[in-house]
């Protein structure tokens, strides 16, 4: 790419009066999480086999599609998980203990209160949460390992109280797994730790695997490609999970004050992640838009994987041009982003109108990666629009509220009408005599 390139634009003021605009807006707002039927269909005979056939399943699926250690055991020992901590660089092991001490500091403060509420006197319920007894992690791997992944899925799990907490990665194209990966699974503390990636990985959670004597998760949490979030989606309704997400993505809403250099690293830093990451700008500054490109393309003459980011900003970076601040802030909440960083003029009275992305970045000084790995905010986010109604991973995400009601005679008494008159509308005749039995003086 030459330093003064140009990303592919689009103006959203021609929405009214030329229809691509309009259709290409509601394919953004409505693009999905969701992998096509093609892999949901693959992921579906993948797991039918773990269900089958455990462990077994398990290997031929990672032989097949990678991921499985080069000695084909499924598992690994808290003895090398150990090993593995106590061999990290000193750097390295300051950086992930100061995340996950970051990651638990934010955490703590996510956890749910068991409230009682008196309805009417006689009439308690209580709303009790409890934590889950197993959960599952899945924590991308193999050619480029994340532990802060790992983290991010493991910290708020172990605040919340979950009993067991499994983790699940799969190893590289050698067989060999990110010894950084497994140091940190050591630091907090992972109970058990299977080597599988893709949809492989979220059967050996979901279904167990009796051979290495894995016993089935309540929920698996985590980010994955399309294959690990088809299977997260196929195996809902037998095991819990926490949001089917998507390819990374980011949005940067800013106007002139914002600085281009910012913009431009924060984009390159998406558009990192691979071709299926989008890097969006939206901006009402046209001429702000053109410095931000020549930014990219000085920055890019340097960049150490310039290859990589050249055909991710070809595929996915696009610049939104609103004619105003108003149709741009509404343009982001109508996509929706996983990541948005807010650089604009009065920044807060913006940030108070955005209210849907999965995590916020405000001011020049919160680049999206200080969020991935150190801030404490967790990453693993909602994508493809769904921050419209979900928000991040969180320590709620591993437990659950069970209503308790405790009701006496009298506080039955108090309600007797209300239940024996709408029970018997919808004609659940047993439904009333069951209140009306407990008023008869004798039987």
């Amino acid at each position: 790419m030459s330093p003064n390139i140009q990303l592919r634009r689009l103006d959203i003021s021609r929405a009214a009066t030329d229809p691509s605009v309009a259709a290409e807006i509601k394919s953004l707002f409505r693009r999905g999480a969701v992998p096509d039927a093609r892999v949901r269909e693959g992921a579906r005979a993948i797991l039918a086999s773990v269900k089958a056939r455990g462990d077994a399943a398990v290997r031929e699926a990672s032989a097949r599609f990678g991921g499985g250690r080069a000695d084909g055991s499924l598992t690994v020992t808290r003895a090398e998980m150990a090993a593995a901590r106590d061999a990290l660089p000193p750097r390295s092991r300051a950086g992930l203990e100061q995340m996950i001490e970051n990651i638990g500091k934010f955490a703590r403060t996510e956890l749910p209160e068991t409230r009682t509420t008196t309805i009417l006197p006689g009439v308690e319920i209580e709303r009790r949460w409890v934590p889950l007894a197993r959960v599952g992690v899945y924590a991308p791997g193999g050619s480029a390992a994340y532990p802060s992944s790992l983290l991010m899925g493991v910290v708020p799990a172990k605040i919340a109280g979950v009993g067991a907490v499994l983790v699940a990665s799969p190893a590289d194209a050698d067989g060999n797994l990110n010894q950084t990966l497994l140091g940190a699974a050591a630091l907090v503390g992972v109970d058990e730790f299977i080597v599988a990636g893709g949809a492989q990985a979220v059967g050996a959670m979901a279904y167990g695997l009796p051979g290495a004597r894995i016993e089935p998760v309540d929920r698996i949490v985590g980010p994955g490609n399309s294959w690990v979030t088809a299977a997260k989606l196929e195996v809902f309704g037998e095991c819990g999970i926490d949001l089917p997400a998507g390819p990374s993505e980011v949005m940067v809403v800013a106007d002139g004050s914002a600085d281009a250099a910012h913009v431009a690293s924060d984009m390159l830093s998406q558009a990192e992640h691979g071709p299926d990451s989008p890097a969006l700008l939206v901006t009402w500054d046209a001429a702000f838009a053109e410095r931000v490109e020549v930014e990219l393309g000085r920055q890019l003459e340097t960049a150490a994987r310039r290859a990589i980011l050249e055909r991710s900003l070809a595929a996915g970076a696009l610049v939104v041009l609103a004619a105003n601040r108003d149709d741009g802030l509404a343009f982001v909440n109508g996509y929706a982003p996983e990541h948005l960083s807010v650089v604009v003029d009065d920044v807060e009275e913006a940030v108070a109108r955005l209210v849907n992305a999965g995590s916020l970045f405000v001011g020049p000084y919160a680049p999206e990666s200080a969020g991935d790995y150190a801030s404490g905010a967790n990453h693993v986010l909602p994508t493809g629009g769904l921050a419209r109604s979900c928000g991040a991973l969180s320590t709620e995400s591993y437990g659950k509220f069970i209503q308790i009601q405790r009701i006496s005679r009298d506080g039955l008494a108090a309600i007797r009408d209300s239940v024996e008159a709408i029970s018997e509308a919808e004609g659940l005749i047993a439904h009333k005599r069951a209140v009306e039995l407990r008023f008869e003086e004798a039987r």
